[in-house]
């Protein structure tokens, strides 16, 4: 056996992610712990924020591979431990819901065998990270209409409420009806304007709730974060460039304002409610910039990935 083959890993699985899929998946990494003979362990998380503990324990034993086994909250979570590490690499095996991480580094929203084989290659790329107001993120934030469907979906005391896919797709519609554009302050690159936010998006990643494409010329290793600002739309333009958002077209509309920064400031009247990789959060100020390079992942270099090649 080589020193390779000693290195440990640990998955930290969240077992309610995707409705209790993520606990479905302790078996299958079970048996993969068996197939690729390797020193790991798995350990479940029972509370928000646990899976940040458990990393940086894991960190502190000495560990080189820590995975996690959820949704993109999951992830964030375990990486908010490893940070600016070198020594220390991770990635995702997805189990969440919508999986917009996931397409970053090529894999699908479900392993097959090729994938779990791809994965275990340990092919290792640096990813950068996006810091807003303390909190990190690796996909993305949104603010304006996305993040208001989402807060929509949370109860006064933070518990996600029940209701399903049907009571989602209520949301997005009376959202879409009555959601009213806010006052934005943008700062980047010494320049500054105002806009009437209707979205704004900024990311790391392409993919947001799992099939739009609110930053579609995004590079998840290029040092740059990716501002999409849709500006004030009525009824007809918001239901045309939420059909754009899914292929990517819509930055090239005139409403549309999309470019590239190292940081940007964001500034609003009152507190507006905003998702970071999918958590739910509410500002009136956000101060984002980026950690290029800030974790190493595991991704597949022969899939559809957003990184910069060579």
């Amino acid at each position: 056996m080589t020193e390779e083959d000693k290195e440990k890993w640990v998955f930290i699985v969240n077992p309610i992610s995707g409705n209790l899929f993520g606990k479905t998946m302790v078996p299958v990494i079970e048996e993969k712990i068996r197939k690729y003979n390797l020193d790991a362990e798995i350990i479940l998380t029972e509370r928000p924020g646990h899976a940040t503990e458990l990393s940086k324990a894991a960190v502190k034993r000495g560990i080189k591979y820590i995975i996690a086994v959820g949704g993109d909250g999951t992830l964030n979570e375990v990486a908010r431990a490893l940070i600016g590490n070198k020594q220390v690499v991770t990635g995702i095996i997805p189990a969440g819901t919508g999986n917009d991480f996931n397409q970053i580094p090529g894999f699908p929203d479900r392993f097959t065998d090729s994938d779990w084989d791809m994965f275990f290659r340990k092919n290792v790329i640096g990813h950068d990270v996006g810091i807003v107001n303390d909190m990190i993120f690796l996909n993305g934030l949104g603010i304006g209409f996305d993040a208001e469907v989402a807060a929509q979906n949370y109860t006064e005391e933070g518990m996600v409420r029940k209701g399903g896919a049907d009571k989602y797709i209520w949301h997005i519609v009376k959202t879409l009806l009555f959601f009213r554009e806010k006052r934005m302050n943008v700062k980047s690159n010494d320049t500054s304007h105002e806009i009437d936010c209707f979205m704004n998006t900024v990311s790391i990643g392409r993919r947001f709730a799992g099939s739009f494409f609110l930053t579609p010329e995004a590079i998840a290793n290029d040092g740059l974060l990716d501002v999409c600002s849709i500006g004030k739309l009525n009824l007809f333009h918001r239901f045309r460039l939420l059909l754009l958002v899914l292929k990517g077209k819509h930055i090239r509309d005139k409403r549309v304002h999309y470019f590239k920064t190292p940081a940007v400031n964001l500034e609003f009247p009152v507190k507006v409610p905003f998702h970071v990789d999918g958590e739910l959060s509410f500002a009136d100020k956000f101060n984002i910039s980026i950690i290029p390079g800030g974790i190493n992942i595991i991704y597949n270099p022969d899939g559809n990935h957003f990184y910069k090649r060579g």
